[in-house]
């Protein structure tokens, strides 16, 4: 076998380790925000010395895996029309990234400890926008109330998601009921009641 084959066998390899323990990060984290990196390597099916060896702190694979479900995220909203009714478009939104946008505030709670928060912005800043852009056309358009904040509205539709995975995770709610769920739910907090 030829010097480069070898060469490329290694690098195939190391990338499905990395592939394997940012898959493992994102799983453990998103049960625990403490996850150890001893458990997430071993989730991984890798020892502490591979995983140290492609990200050397814990804190560096927290990022990693932020910025991989942050893509991924940011892949399915990128994909979608939100563009008409912002009712519509927000029921769109939640039925086609619910679980990864849960998936991406569960890795974001471990992030809050490890990394510093203009860090966290910046990597958090383009899908919190186009989910703040969408509340505030349906605040100007009349779809949603204009009585609270945006932001405040973006926060209760981000534990929502973050509620209903966990709720999915612990069998107290069926992975297939989540999306309709979440959608009444927060249409319903969106729209201000007569009073």
């Amino acid at each position: 076998m030829s010097r480069s084959a070898t060469s490329q066998d290694r690098r195939a390899d190391a990338r499905q380790n990395v592939e394997k323990i940012l898959d493992a990060a994102i799983t453990c984290l998103s049960r625990n925000a403490d996850a150890s990196v001893s458990e997430i390597a071993q989730a991984a099916g890798v020892g502490r010395v591979t995983l140290y060896g492609h990200f050397p702190t814990r804190d560096a694979l927290i990022e990693a895996a932020l910025v991989r479900v942050i893509s991924e995220g940011e892949a399915v909203l990128e994909s979608l029309d939100l563009a008409g009714d912002p009712r519509r478009a927000l029921r769109v939104l939640i039925e086609s990234s619910w679980l990864l946008i849960a998936r991406a505030s569960a890795v974001l709670v471990a992030a809050q400890t490890a990394l510093p928060p203009g860090r966290i912005h910046q990597l958090h800043a383009e899908p919190a926008q186009r989910v703040d852009e969408l509340i505030r056309r349906g605040q100007t358009e009349g779809a949603f109330r204009d009585d609270l904040p945006a932001t405040w509205l973006t926060s209760v539709l981000h534990h929502l998601l973050k509620g209903a995975a966990l709720d999915v995770a612990n069998g107290l709610l069926e992975q297939a009921d989540a999306p309709r769920l979440i959608s009444e739910t927060v249409l319903a907090a969106y729209t201000r009641g007569d009073t």
